[in-house]
């Protein structure tokens, strides 16, 4: 029987015993009380337990771990259907268990290199791949059909052309980068590939960089299981594991380099300042996103120009959603990576039937035409409307006509359905949820009547990962789609 029939029946055994457990688990009832699962490569196996560890003392729940390859360990994720988490050597993993709709938030925990483990004291002299071809060494490495280790391996020295020389020189395969540690330490090989991480509990090795292997780096983050029945329990340990004073310092002190993270706050709570028209376009996202994570986000709407004076008052949040792009350059100094994610187009709202067949911005200069648009100091409607009357050659007519500026567009369209205002320039999304009532007469030839809403977080969040979890919840397509249900364009590609 040879090496790669070994492995693959090793790892075999591992996905059989793994899919028995779960499915034994699965009988009981899900409720708080329950152990999350945690499937882990076997590589994060000692900072993981010293982190459990950490969180039972503190919590005192219990998380239930399965070790293995990483490949394995995603396959029993498919083949099983459970789990809570997933946690592979590489990031490449969790990129496939994307693909498959397996995971959904992922959060970084840190890094790991790739090299050789030998004997303390390098007995052999071994420093470049070139040593270990010769007769006089024996050398194990981790399956790449198993193993990040294998595969980082395996993809690494292919490119250079160097990956035939090392298998034809490889005296056994294993299933796990452990494995290949145990073989060095008890003598059954003179060296091994293995992360540098992994030998932070082998005081018997050392690790020897190779310039070969000097690419050759893992990150290692933790993704949280789309089919979790515990999606906010899993996600309060991933943060937890995540945490530069928890988890990270774990993982620094057992030779990771870690991720710069968030420090840690078991009741998170996130502020987002936001533009009164994003209001029914983001809040049920932002109330699933509360829900699932399990943190709070303090949400407040308001016309922009009252948010930025806000913030330049110091009243900063986590993130802010702007009405205009006009609206975040106010404040840069505070968000400097805006992102553009929709547009609405400014419109004439009228009346349903259109009584007084307004079909342009001249007709609102005509007499007697009560007219309402946005407040220009208080809200980027407001201002945009001014720019459009000006680019159009009637704001002064118009103004003539303009018998209440409001703070909001759910003011104006309120103001329209009680016959107060003939006619109203407003946001196409303040007409979405009145069709009954109103329509819409769109202003054409006139750039400016579109604005773009753009999202930013703040400089100096103190939880920049999870607002931006927050975003990517935002950026999803069910909240794409209630986007456009409210009269937006998408933007973001």
């Amino acid at each position: 029987m040879n090496r790669t029939t070994l492995a693959m029946i090793g790892s075999l055994a591992v996905l059989v015993t793994a899919v028995f457990l779960l499915s034994r688990s699965n009988r009981r009832s899900e409720d708080q009380t329950e152990p999350l699962v945690l499937f882990c490569a076997a590589s994060n196996r000692a900072v993981v337990d010293a982190v459990r560890e950490d969180y039972k003392k503190e919590f005192g729940r219990e998380i239930q771990i399965q070790y293995g390859p990483s490949q394995t360990l995603l396959a029993t994720m498919e083949v099983a259907g459970t789990g809570d988490l997933y946690l592979p050597a590489d990031d490449s993993f969790l990129n496939l268990a994307k693909e498959k709709n397996l995971v959904a938030e992922v959060l970084p925990l840190g890094t790991m290199n790739a090299g050789l483990a030998v004997v303390k004291g390098n007995p052999k002299h071994i420093s470049t791949l070139a040593d270990l071809l010769t007769d006089e060494v024996r050398f194990v490495q981790a399956s790449a059909k198993a193993s990040a280790i294998g595969k980082l391996t395996h993809d690494v020295l292919t490119r250079s052309q160097q990956w035939d020389a090392l298998d034809k020189a490889t005296d056994a395969y294993r299933t796990t980068v452990t494995d290949v540690a145990n073989d060095v330490l008890v003598g059954a090989a003179d060296a091994g590939v293995v992360y540098d991480a992994v030998l932070h509990t082998y005081p018997g090795l050392e690790f020897v960089s190779i310039p070969e292997l000097a690419s050759a780096q893992s990150r290692v983050a933790v993704g949280v299981v789309n089919g979790s029945k515990q999606p906010s329990a899993a996600l309060h340990f991933a943060r937890y594991l995540a945490a530069s004073d928890r988890g990270g310092k774990r993982y620094e002190e057992f030779g990771f380099t870690a991720e710069k993270s968030e420090a840690w706050s078991d009741a998170l709570e996130l502020a987002v300042f936001a533009g009164s028209m994003l209001r029914p376009a983001i809040e049920e996202t932002i109330k699933a996103f509360e829900q699932r994570e399990g943190v709070r986000v303090t949400t407040v709407y308001n016309g922009c120009g009252i948010l930025v004076a806000q913030m330049k008052t110091g009243q900063l949040p986590d993130a802010y959603f702007a009405c205009d792009k006009e609206f975040m350059s106010q404040v840069k100094e505070y968000f400097p990576d805006p992102v553009d994610v929709s547009q609405n187009e400014l419109v004439i709202l009228v009346q349903k039937g259109n009584p007084l067949g307004i079909r342009s911005l001249k007709d609102l200069t005509r007499e007697g035409v009560r007219v309402g648009i946005g407040h220009e100091k208080q809200r980027a409607m407001g201002w945009i409307t001014q720019n459009t009357f000006r680019e159009g050659g009637i704001q002064k007519e118009v103004m003539a006509n303009v018998t209440v500026q409001t703070p909001t567009g759910d003011m104006l369209v309120n103001q329209l359905r009680t016959g107060s205002l003939d006619a109203a320039v407003a946001y196409l999304s303040n007409a979405a949820r009145a069709a009954e009532y109103i329509e819409a007469v769109q202003i054409t030839g006139i750039e400016c009547s579109v604005s773009t809403q753009p999202w930013a977080i703040a400089s100096k969040s103190k939880f920049p990962l999870t607002t931006s979890r927050l975003f990517e919840r935002i950026c999803s397509l069910e909240s794409q789609e209630t986007f456009l249900a409210e009269g937006f364009r998408w933007q973001k590609n």
